[in-house]
This record gives structure tokens, sequence and C-alpha cells, in this order.
């Protein structure tokens, strides 16, 4: 979608407000926050829900952060769980800002869903919404912060329906993201067992008692220090092929 005429784009028309880290309310042009941390403010607007709406909105507690992570949809929370589940994302805030531009008759602004901070330092903008659910002014709102975020060097994602069968394996290993499943015996034993690649549930017998290296080898397998096959293809069961990840990859 092109933006409409009357938007100006240029660096002194847009800008940012936000909540910085000793909770004051910011507003910047935007030009002047490409080094900000947005990955460590708090969300720009509460997340709210009640009776009767369509939306659900919530708490994720995120291994990435060690935090929680706002949302404001199970579509929202599914998406936030597969960053989380990204080695390569080491930071994620839930409604980081306000964008705010002038259409040409009034000032609009809008807040994306996340701002995500990745190993190498760059940065991803996030806005979460099917196809079917963008509305013409949603549209030009996220073409707007798609060419905001060009003068910044961020990039600019929109999530939709994610894959399901990634997802049903990542939801799985979520309920073992919490570092309080990582036993260094028994993580030790398993990375020496799954050095060659082996089915899950005989890679868990041989590294131990099934009961305790489990929950280890779930948890390694959510941080991807170890890797299952076709993890977007089939679900995890005792069969599925185990193995070591590559250092180098991680």
């Amino acid at each position: 979608m092109a933006v409409p005429a009357g938007v100006d784009l240029a660096g002194p028309y847009v800008e940012l407000s936000y909540v910085d880290a000793v909770r004051e309310r910011q507003r910047r042009p935007i030009l002047d926050c490409v080094t900000a941390r947005f990955e460590d403010v708090a969300p720009v607007r509460p997340f709210r829900w009640s009776r009767g709406e369509r939306h659900f909105a919530g708490w994720y507690w995120a291994a990435t952060n060690g935090q929680h992570v706002g949302f404001e949809s199970w579509l929202e929370r599914d998406s936030l769980l597969l960053m989380d589940f990204d080695p390569k994302v080491v930071g994620i805030a839930s409604q980081p800002f306000w964008l705010h531009w002038h259409d040409g008759e009034r000032e609009r602004r809008h807040a994306p869903d996340y701002f995500v901070r990745r190993g190498d330092g760059s940065a991803v903008v996030i806005d979460v919404r099917v196809d079917e659910r963008i509305e013409p002014k949603d549209a030009e709102a996220f073409e707007v912060t798609r060419l905001a975020c060009t003068q910044t060097g961020w990039r600019f994602e929109r999530l939709g329906t994610p894959d399901e069968v990634l997802l049903a394996n990542a939801r799985w290993l979520s309920r073992y993201r919490h570092p309080r499943c990582l036993t260094g015996l028994a993580a030790a034993r398993l990375r020496e067992v799954f050095a060659t690649p082996g089915p899950l549930m005989a890679g868990a017998d041989a590294a131990g008692d099934r009961l305790a290296t489990l929950p280890v080898l779930f948890h390694l397998l959510w941080r991807q220090e170890l890797t299952a096959e076709d993890m977007a293809a089939q679900l995890l069961g005792p069969r599925t092929i185990v193995s070591l990840a590559d250092a180098r990859a991680r």
C-alpha cells in the first residue's frame, strides 16, 4: 500500500513516544531514537481485558528476557512464544512506543506490537495481524511503520498465522523453558549421548532415568542446544531424531 500524499515521513516529523528506564515519558524524533534500547522499555499502554471482548490479553513469561511480556490476543501470544523460541532473539518488548505521524489532515499514531533485538545487534519492529483482519487504516499504519523503520535501519515485519506444527512443538517445549529445568549432570550426559544423532526416547533412557532426563532434554531442545529433525514438518515423538546442535550455528 502506498502512503497517502499528505503523509510526511521526514525525520523531524515522525516521532516516537515511550516510557524510559526511569518510567518517564519521552517524545523524540525517530532519528534520535536509533540507539535506544526499546527491548527494555515498559509498554506504552496497559493490557486490559473484560468479559465479552473478542480478544484475550495477558502476560507471557519469556525465557529470553527472564520477565513477563504482554500480549493482546491468542495470535500475539503464539507469535510471542515463537520469538522466545528463536535463539537469535536476545530481547523482546511489547507495545514499545507510539509512532506519531501526520496524514495531511491530522496527527496519527500507532503502537507496534513488539520490538525485538537480535544477537547481532539488529532490531525488528513487529505487528501481528492476519490478512483478513487488516482494514485500510491498519494497512496505512503498517506501511508508515515500515517506511519509518527504514530510516532507522530497523526491519519491519507483519506476522500472521504461524505454522501449526512448529507452533505445537514450540508450545510443548515452552513448558520446559525455565532455567530450573536444567540439571548440569543430566545436560552433560544428554549432550554426550546426542553427539551421535538418535531417537529422542532412546537417548533420554541412555542418559539416565527418563523422569530426570526428559525435562532437561526438552529444555535443551527449547534452547536449541539440541535439535530435532523436521520440527516444522512433524510433531515431536519418541522416535524423533535428535542431535547435538553445531556450536557454530548457535
